[in-house]
């Protein structure tokens, strides 16, 4: 079973989320495929135009383990640099074994 990433944001500034937005496009989810992952998506949120999910998917606990070892450290450092807390933004992170799936 594969692996589940998530992290929400949500900021005060719509600004800031788009600058977020574009963070994240223009390399860091490339960054977190390179660390292992299989499939980003960047998910804006229904009722808020400052609330984002990303998730990732990862083949395995494993490979997320390592992944958290490797990549995480630098590229959460680099995120809070970026988007601290102090600039309006609120992130949990969550995971999980995907349970079931789907595909049409």
């Amino acid at each position: 079973m594969s692996y589940r990433y998530t992290v929400r944001a949500t900021f005060l500034d719509a600004k800031v989320a788009q600058e977020w937005v574009d963070w994240l496009r223009n390399g860091h989810c490339s960054e977190v495929l390179d660390g292992g992952a299989t499939k980003a998506e960047v998910v804006a949120l229904e009722g808020s135009p400052t609330s984002f999910e990303v998730r990732y998917d990862f083949p395995d606990r494993a490979i997320f383990e390592r992944y958290e070892e490797t990549h995480a450290p630098r590229l959460r450092a680099q995120g809070l640099e970026l988007f601290p807390m102090t600039r309006g933004v609120e992130y949990f992170r969550s995971t999980g074994t995907v349970a079931h799936m789907e595909k049409s």
